[in-house]
């Protein structure tokens, strides 16, 4: 029985091609307790496999966090199927803004010890006592109370391209990081201030709500559905959109426009700019902000080093990677000092000085 993919990007982008379907790009999540992660993402690989369901799973004791894509046609079938898992019933479904068809070329269902890595000791303290959950009407108006302070609970390299007006956009690499900044930064304004967060799609929130709460946060709340949702419902009930630039997505897409401001800048040359790309050269993949006239001219490369390299034939290329362990840029997400237009982002002090 075959429970992991087999074929490459370039062999399975051929195949959609060759099939012509439009495929829908959808994520959602759930904490819930599962007794064996490996027995079920075994059963979701054979099942989702079945129905060309391509993209990135993670599978834990605690839940699942899926991004991923399936023919349209499919939907309604993979949704019955979400239906016979019972702590999937009914489950949020959040469609992309912008779809894509080649948004996922692979099927990888991975078991984790998180479906987020958080950092945290979840025994300390209730993961289930959340904080209260707005629409995106909800959101605006407490966006505008001016005794809330908004957190973006992603990371710098995600905000960097769009956020929320007025919102906090910690400059970290990692959920993680972001925790003990946030709790430090605010801990005058525990009982005073409304603690308002948001993410992709609402998984980091659902997590971070919980353990502000039990840091002694009186006031919590969080985005129903992250960025995601609240472009669907600002679309559909015709709300204002506090939201400027992009979201950032974890597909080959990279991004979903929301607004259509363009708040970030080429990382090489500083022109306006919210395009991410991987630098071509295989020993970097750098992901990092370019525009097309420095991606012409360095060849999609994060630095002339990385262009000579690149333009290498692929053999020698190989023989320099041999006994090189990956470069810690690529975990860094643009953090290199030749990168000289890299944004500098808000932090909580000043938001909080504007609101005094």
């Amino acid at each position: 029985m075959q429970l992991y993919n087999k074929l490459s990007a370039k062999e399975r982008k051929e195949l959609i091609k060759k099939a012509g379907k439009d495929r829908l790009t959808l994520s959602f999540y759930k904490y819930a307790h599962i007794n064996d992660p490996q027995e079920f993402r075994d059963r979701l690989f054979f099942n989702w496999d079945k129905m060309d369901v391509l993209g990135r799973i993670y599978v834990a004791d605690e839940g699942i966090n899926a991004q991923l894509s399936l023919p349209a046609e499919n939907f309604d079938s993979f949704k019955a199927q979400l239906d016979s898992i019972s702590f999937l019933k009914n489950v949020r479904l959040n469609i992309a803004v912008e779809q894509d068809d080649y948004s996922f070329l692979k099927l990888k269902i991975k078991v984790r010890k998180k479906i987020v890595a958080d950092g945290l000791n979840d025994k300390t303290f209730d993961v289930t006592d959340k904080g209260v959950h707005l629409n995106a009407e909800e959101f605006n108006a407490l966006l505008d109370d001016e005794n809330t302070v908004c957190i973006d609970m992603r990371n710098h390299y995600e905000s960097e391209i769009g956020h929320f007006k007025n919102a906090v956009t910690p400059d970290v690499d990692t959920f993680r990081e972001s925790l003990p900044i946030i709790e430090s930064d605010l801990s005058d304004y525990k009982e005073e201030k409304n603690l308002l967060m948001y993410c992709t799609g609402g998984i980091r929130c659902e997590k971070a709500s919980a353990y502000f709460k039990h840091k002694g946060f009186k006031n919590v709340f969080q985005l129903e559905g992250g960025i995601i949702e609240y472009a669907r419902q600002v679309k559909s009930q015709e709300l204002e959109n506090k939201f400027v630039g992009k979201n950032f997505v974890f597909d080959d897409r990279r991004a979903e426009k929301i607004g259509e401001e363009i708040i970030a800048q080429c990382h090489q040359c500083g022109k306006p700019c919210d395009t991410h790309t991987n630098c071509a050269n295989d020993a970097c993949h750098l992901l990092f902000i370019q525009c097309d006239d420095c991606k012409a001219e360095l060849n999609g490369c994060c630095s002339t080093n990385c262009k000579e390299i690149h333009a290498l034939p692929y053999e020698e290329q190989k023989a320099l990677r041999k006994g090189q362990g990956n470069s810690n840029d690529i975990f860094k997400k643009g953090r290199a000092d030749y990168l000289p237009y890299k944004k500098d982002l808000r932090n909580i002090f000043d938001v909080l000085q504007t609101k005094v």
